[in-house]
């Protein structure tokens, strides 16, 4: 085998072992899955993170940020019920992963980030992946995007401490919101589907989980 082949031979039995692995642990949904493989993970980590980017963990992007663990991305997707025609609402851009897995899955989505640094990093990975049909904004999450509202999806990916009303005004009847739910500690964090019925809300209590807080305004930091 050429030595330049290596690399490729191991990335690849790499993500073989990740997906094994999220089919053991309950993702066997082939959308999904289809999602995870044909998104490269190892482009949304930092360099010195490559050789951990299928490994199933979470891992430090700067900022304060991680890019959370296949598994829970994986999880999240499943859960959101996306469909190929819907508008999503992504809050919390991050590396720009979860929204990359997302657009493999529905028609468009539109993902917010409160740092202007990490949001320029992810836009430039979208535009190098050829991923068009994501649509960018530098704003505080919580406010949503009531320009381009109703959305038949939203996920947020950094935990509140109670369900944003600004989102649950902006989801469309019948659509479908998954966020983490907790107060500063992040132990007493649940991961939260909410389902829009009418007028009603229906709520369901997921898996615990462990992210960064839901915070206001926007951070302009492209120094670090």
């Amino acid at each position: 085998m050429p030595s330049d082949a290596k690399p490729f031979v191991i990335e690849y039995e790499s993500k073989i072992r990740l997906l094994m692995d999220l089919r053991g642990q309950g993702i066997t949904d082939p959308r999904v899955l289809s999602a995870i493989e044909r998104v490269p993970r190892e482009m949304f980590v930092p360099e010195a993170f490559r050789s951990r980017a299928h490994d199933n963990d979470a891992l430090p992007i700067g900022h304060g940020q991680t890019i959370s663990q296949p598994a829970v991305v994986a999880y999240m997707t499943r859960e959101l019920e996306v469909g190929k025609e819907m508008k999503v609402l992504e809050i919390g851009t991050g590396s720009g992963y979860q929204a990359a897995v997302m657009s493999r899955l529905c028609r468009r989505v539109y993902t917010i980030e409160r740092y202007r640094a990490l949001l320029r990093q992810a836009e430039k990975r979208f535009d190098s992946l050829r991923f068009f049909n994501i649509t960018t904004r530098w704003d505080d999450g919580s406010r949503g995007w009531p320009e381009v509202a109703p959305f038949e999806r939203i996920i947020v990916t950094a935990a509140a401490v109670d369900v944003p009303p600004m989102l649950l005004d902006q989801l469309a009847p019948g659509g479908i919101m998954i966020l983490p739910v907790g107060g500063d500690d992040d132990e007493d964090q649940q991961l939260l589907k909410c389902r829009k019925r009418g007028e009603e809300v229906d709520y369901e209590t997921l898996w615990p989980v462990r992210f960064v807080p839901l915070l206001p305004d926007t951070v302009d930091d492209p120094g670090r």
